[in-house]
């Protein structure tokens, strides 16, 4: 099946890269809005979502590259092929000296509209918990 790559520039109330970089970075960030329970060892984030006395659906993630403060690129394990990844990166306006969080994902062609909503969905809950 072909993939699309989707992007999504969510605007941040945050000047502070280390803020963002705290949330989108680390594990114990990432739990906060993208998964109910996540877990980094040696480069490999694992993902839970559920609770542990029902179903849970657990993904890896590898970390291909990353560069603090400023993006993480991750490539889920399901993915066969090399150039599918997901990222989220911190990007500022030379305009506005503002700060917006550049989501990109690659998904199935039949699955775009989907992972959008999965994706503002989850921006929504980084709002919720941190006000960015």
């Amino acid at each position: 099946m072909s993939k699309t790559k989707i992007c999504i520039d969510y605007p941040l109330s945050t000047k502070s890269h280390s803020i963002v970089w705290n949330l989108i970075g680390h594990a114990h960030g990432l739990s906060k809005w993208l998964a109910d329970y996540v877990e980094e060892k040696n480069g490999i984030f694992t993902f839970k979502w559920g609770e542990t006395w029902t179903q849970q659906d657990v993904r890896t993630s590898e970390v291909i590259r990353a560069e603090e403060n400023h993006y993480i690129r991750l490539k889920w394990d399901v993915n066969e092929d090399d150039e599918d990844y997901w990222e989220m990166r911190i990007e500022k306006s030379d305009f506005t000296g503002k700060l917006s969080l550049i989501i990109t994902d690659h998904v199935d062609d039949d699955d775009v509209d989907y992972m959008k909503e999965v994706w503002n969905g989850n921006l929504e809950r980084l709002h919720a918990i941190s006000g960015l």
